[in-house]
């Protein structure tokens, strides 16, 4: 799997954990669907943010559905979607953690389920990448998450094993392609999901945003070297 180093990393989510994009994503997908003649509520799709775009089009177009559509449908996210870049905006505290994270002696990589040129942009907004060792995204990978492929190429890039590794994600989806990676992670509320929603997929601990994480940092799973020994 990942290498043995004996380090310590701590990756990152970006979409909704480090930059405020959850309900611009759903607003573009909901568009996009209204332009296939789909009807969705925004109330499924918000649900869905954060998996693969592959697994979100299955699920909300079911597994049968034509794959022409839904390649029409994402092209459109696409373009949607890039009409915001220039205005994306970090979360508080999130250029903040990472450079917290890396004084304290983490590796940080972030681990994105976007496609790189979308990563850049957001990587752009945080306006951090001072401190960031590596980046990993969809077009590294085979399967999106839910799928833990994402967490391992991170731990691939970070040079260490999910023994000495803690995630920071803010869906369901994050804590699940975690677990299948075994690797801990740690829930953040700025996606829009409830804590009890995080805790009860599996995270360890949940925190309103990165700056709450980062005003008890501490206190938390990153500020304890041992809970990624």
């Amino acid at each position: 799997m990942s290498g043995g180093g004996t380090g310590r990393a701590v990756l990152f989510d970006v979409d909704g954990t480090l930059v405020d994009t959850t309900y611009l994503h759903t607003v573009a997908w909901w568009e996009a669907f209204r332009q296939a003649g789909r009807r969705v509520p925004m109330s499924l799709i918000h649900r869905t943010i954060g998996m693969g775009s592959d697994q979100l089009l299955d699920r909300l177009l079911g597994e049968d559905h034509d794959p022409a559509e839904a390649e029409a449908v994402t092209a459109a996210h696409r373009t949607l979607y890039a009409e915001y870049w220039p205005r994306l905006a970090p979360l508080e505290g999130a250029a903040e953690l990472l450079r917290a994270c890396a004084e304290r002696g983490w590796t940080v990589v972030l681990a994105s389920s976007a496609h790189g040129d979308e990563l850049a942009v957001m990587r752009q907004a945080v306006g951090a990448d001072d401190v960031v060792a590596g980046a990993t995204s969809s077009d590294d990978v085979e399967a999106s998450k839910p799928a833990p492929d994402l967490v391992v190429s991170a731990l691939d890039r970070a040079g260490v094993g999910p023994d000495r590794a803690v995630f920071v994600g803010d869906t369901v989806w994050d804590v699940a392609a975690c677990e299948r990676a075994g690797v801990p992670c740690l829930g953040v509320l700025s996606g829009g999901l409830t804590r009890q929603e995080l805790l009860d997929a599996g995270a360890v601990e949940v925190y309103e945003d990165p700056a709450d994480l980062l005003a008890r940092l501490d206190d938390s799973l990153l500020g304890r070297p041992q809970g990624a020994a």
